[in-house]
């Protein structure tokens, strides 16, 4: 129980989601990269030229379609996205393509979901069930079963407050962000900003961290 427990708390980001009492961890980056913040102007990638049609697709992906995980780069132009069909795998996407309904369309199979959190957790078990996954240490067995019953996937309106507040992050002046990621799967949010640091926010707590970062 000893060694479970310490494995819970070692990570930023455990099993068992954000390991805060204020459910928000915060990551300094390179201090030069904070000096300079006020000298580097914004770069205007093809995600902001296409962010009005890209939103409600990335809105899309999340509740109505295979994506669990997203990545958007703000700054480079990357879209990355992670499905429930092919979980292991993340695919890399360019902003013009995933403004493309159609291209929406073929790429990322519907699915509800309620069905998509089903997926997710009958993904677990098969893989408990799995002989190899009964060699790892006992510990890890009873941690990954505490996240199955303790599990609470994102809420879709959690999902929605996210992304319709994209905007607002990337055009906030000076201390804008520069990419995010929307993780369904842990409940939560990954914000990088132009002074290189890292916020990593509970879906829960999404709107209490902008009440308390957005300029009023």
């Amino acid at each position: 129980m000893e060694i479970e427990e310490l494995v819970l708390k070692e990570s930023l980001v455990s099993v068992v989601g954000v390991n805060s009492d204020s459910l928000q961890v915060g990551i300094r980056g390179d201090p030069s990269m904070r000096e300079t913040t006020c000298e580097r102007k914004r770069y205007s990638s093809s995600v902001d030229e296409y962010i009005d049609a890209l939103l409600p697709n990335f809105e899309e992906l999340l509740l109505k379609r295979s994506a669990y995980q997203l990545f958007i780069g703000f700054n480079n132009g990357e879209i990355r996205v992670r499905s429930v069909f092919d979980p292991m795998r993340e695919e890399v996407h360019a902003a013009d393509k995933m403004a493309d309904g159609e291209y929406l369309r073929r790429q990322f199979p519907a699915i509800s979901y309620d069905d998509k959190i089903k997926l997710i957790r009958d993904t677990y078990v098969g893989l408990r069930a799995h002989p190899y996954y009964q060699r790892i240490p006992e510990y890890w067995k009873n941690i990954m079963l505490r996240r199955s019953h303790a599990w609470i996937p994102m809420q879709p309106e959690e999902i929605r407050t996210v992304v319709t507040t994209l905007k607002t992050l990337r055009d906030m002046p000076t201390y804008y962000m520069r990419n995010v990621t929307i993780n369904m799967v842990q409940s939560i949010v990954r914000i990088q900003f132009n002074c290189d640091g890292t916020q990593i926010v509970s879906a829960g707590n999404y709107r209490q961290f902008l009440i308390e970062n957005l300029p009023h």
